[in-house]
């Protein structure tokens, strides 16, 4: 399994990860390490020069990553005889709400997106035309990856749909804050209001194989309806993947968010082991 490597001392592991490759050592597995910073800047092969040669199919827990990187870093590791478990293509699938939106489509909050180039402020034309086929009401905004929530009233939420040049100046503000980080494009979501904490559910070829709280609030547990999202995470045909779901304030269960799950974050005070002896 690969790891991040601490980045002040590469050759050990990133001690937000530490506990899951003391769990992989424990069962018997090997570990090796990346330099996460390498790989954002662009040196993929210097980010798997500690990847020891021939090691086979690995799966990665680690920090997220762009998916181009992920897909220079899969060349890499190939060149070293390494194969990625997760290949570039069903990574950005899970990874980017584009490519698992369908796939939960009735079971999530109805959603517009655009591709968008990091730094160019939208016009009010453009966002007007995107968000048409919403209607009215409010909505979020975010990209392909990640909203901008701890910047709700200026770069997130939508009071009305209908004033679009309210709603370019939320779009303009999230892509202005995002900078060069932002992953794909724009994304609109009708906002929807939800009760009680989210569940993270953690799928392994298509079976639900753990289900922790959500990393924002580790002490609130909740278990989920699973009987819609099962058919959909089949329909996703991913290998490993995590939905994210809360009730809506009329009981129905909904997809927050759906990602790929070497990416996904395991709350506090969840046995590590639970998820990896999975994987292994």
């Amino acid at each position: 399994m690969l790891f991040c490597a601490d980045p002040l001392t590469l050759s050990r592991v990133d001690q937000h990860f530490a506990a899951q490759a003391r769990a992989v050592r424990d069962a018997g597995g090997t570990v090796a390490l990346i330099d996460h910073d390498a790989l954002l800047a662009g040196d993929a092969a210097g980010a798997v020069r500690r990847v020891p040669r021939d090691l086979g199919p690995v799966w990665y827990r680690g920090w997220m990553v762009p998916t181009g990187r992920y897909g220079e870093l899969c060349a890499a590791l190939a060149a070293r005889g390494v194969a990625m478990r997760v290949g570039v293509a069903d990574y950005r699938a899970a990874h980017e709400l584009p490519g698992w939106y369908a796939a939960f489509d009735g079971l999530t909050p109805r959603t517009v997106w655009t591709p968008w180039a990091p730094g160019r402020a939208p016009d009010v034309g453009t966002v007007a035309e995107l968000v048409a086929p919403l209607g009215g009401g409010p909505a979020v905004v975010k990209d392909y990856v990640k909203s901008r929530k701890h910047e709700w009233a200026q770069a997130c939420h939508v009071p009305e749909l209908a004033d679009p040049t309210a709603v370019a100046r939320v779009v303009a503000r999230m892509v202005e804050l995002q900078g060069d980080d932002l992953a794909g494009g724009i994304v609109v979501r009708r906002f929807e209001r939800f009760a009680g904490a989210e569940a993270r559910v953690w799928w392994l070829d298509g079976a639900p194989v753990l289900t922790t709280a959500h990393p924002d609030t580790p002490a609130e547990t909740v278990e989920p309806d699973l009987a819609g999202v099962a058919a959909a995470v089949a329909r996703l045909g991913r290998r490993f993947v995590t939905t994210d779901l809360v009730r809506r304030d009329d009981g129905a269960w909904r997809v927050v968010e759906a990602g790929d799950a070497q990416v996904s974050d395991l709350p506090a005070g969840v046995d590590p082991a639970r998820l990896l002896d999975r994987l292994r």
